[in-house]
């Protein structure tokens, strides 16, 4: 009897460890080709009645984020990017440039994270540094800071253990306003919506 319950302690410790050494790490990082698709709502310089109206250039960037899992389900994930440089125009015409480093919080939420395919949903906080403003040859300025709501769905498709593709889309709520002379002059919803394409890698 002792030394069956020796062979069947040696067996369980076995199974323990072999799962042990399956679990997969907290960690994910994606790289991304993110095409920022921004909203362009503004209030028209000049005031109500006035067809004056602000634009925001869409582009497409890099981005790098990295995720922690919390939970085999439950997600921490922070967006981050270099500063980039958006041309802005009025009625067409370019009045100018700005740079932005918008970092990005969510917590999601997948749905089927041990299977091939797994979507997930998330949400959580933005917020944008606006630096380096240059409009209307100095005249024009942008508030320096923007807080806003992200909401967020995506997937990911693993090809092995630790590599996978993913797909995602984000909607970021950055806002500013316009000054001019010192004067508020318009209020700018950027309101980006995000088309993310890139890979994974689960350590």
């Amino acid at each position: 009897m002792k030394k069956l319950s020796i062979k069947l302690l040696a067996v369980a410790l076995g199974l323990a460890s072999g799962a042990v050494m399956a679990q997969e790490s907290p960690w994910l990082v994606r790289a991304r080709a993110v095409h920022i698709d921004t909203a362009n709502k503004s209030d028209p310089v000049g005031g109500v009645g006035a067809a004056n109206l602000i634009r925001v250039e869409s582009k497409t960037i890099p981005e790098l984020d990295v995720s922690y899992f919390l939970t085999p389900n439950i997600a921490a994930e922070l967006i981050l990017t270099y500063p980039q440089k958006h041309d802005v125009t009025l009625d067409g015409a370019k009045i100018g440039s700005f740079k932005h480093l918008p970092p990005t919080l969510t917590l999601q939420y997948h749905f089927a994270p041990a299977q091939t395919f797994s979507p997930y949903v998330g949400a959580g906080l933005n917020y944008t540094r606006i630096s380096k403003v240059r409009l209307l040859d100095g005249a024009g300025d942008l508030e320096n800071d923007s807080w806003g709501g992200a909401l967020q769905a995506g997937f990911d498709v693993k090809l092995d253990r630790n590599w996978s593709l993913n797909v995602d889309v984000k909607k970021v709520q950055i806002r500013s306003d316009v000054y001019v002379s010192g004067a508020r002059a318009s209020k700018v919803k950027v309101d980006p919506v995000l088309f993310g394409i890139g890979v994974g890698y689960r350590f």
